[in-house]
């Protein structure tokens, strides 16, 4: 059947979903890496309950994480759908997925802003805030600092800047799932 009422044709629709679900799965496991290393390398030994800035970097981290995750689960929702156009509650499933991946990325992209926003503020300080500053002067790796302090400031920026495009690649990716899955459903 041809285009009919503006709609798509079916296998226009399929390729849309796989090639949309393929860029999603990519891009939350990219995701999924950076928000890891970010917190294996620092946030575990920074973070404390008493210190707003450093939780802050913990909670973003952490929604990062999970937003990658639903990220993820949205890419293969759309994929299955592109396997298997008919079933409603496969539309249903990649307009929920899709919705919550976007606003949940959408989150994490502000959280990200403010987060860096912090770090350029306090210049790293409480990235180091773990390492006493004799034990910064006198080895990279000491009792007293339980990771190299030389280049967390640097490194932990890149990765929340990778981090942030990725979250903005992945709303952009989750609406257009959304808006697939909007057409599909006739809403």
């Amino acid at each position: 059947s041809a285009l009919v009422s503006g709609h798509l044709h079916p296998g226009r629709h399929r390729k849309v979903l796989m090639r949309t679900g393929l860029v999603l799965l990519i891009l939350g496991h990219l995701n999924f890496i950076t928000g890891a290393l970010v917190h294996g390398t620092v946030l575990r030994f920074v973070v404390t309950a008493r210190d707003a800035t450093s939780l802050h970097y913990g909670v973003t981290n952490s929604a990062s994480v999970i937003a990658a995750l639903l990220t993820v689960s949205c890419g293969v929702s759309a994929l299955l759908l592109s396997r298997y156009l008919g079933p409603a509650a496969f539309k249903w499933a990649l307009l929920a997925l899709s919705a919550g991946s976007s606003l949940c990325c959408l989150c994490c992209l502000l959280g990200l802003l403010v987060a860096i926003g912090l770090t350029l503020g306090n210049q790293g300080r409480v990235l180091l805030a773990p390492c006493s500053m004799a034990s910064i002067a006198l080895a990279p790796v000491s009792r007293e600092c339980p990771f190299d302090p030389t280049r967390v400031y640097s490194s932990t920026l890149s990765l929340w800047a990778i981090s942030l495009l990725l979250e903005a690649a992945e709303i952009f990716f989750s609406i257009r799932c959304l808006l697939l899955a909007l057409e599909l459903l006739r809403l």
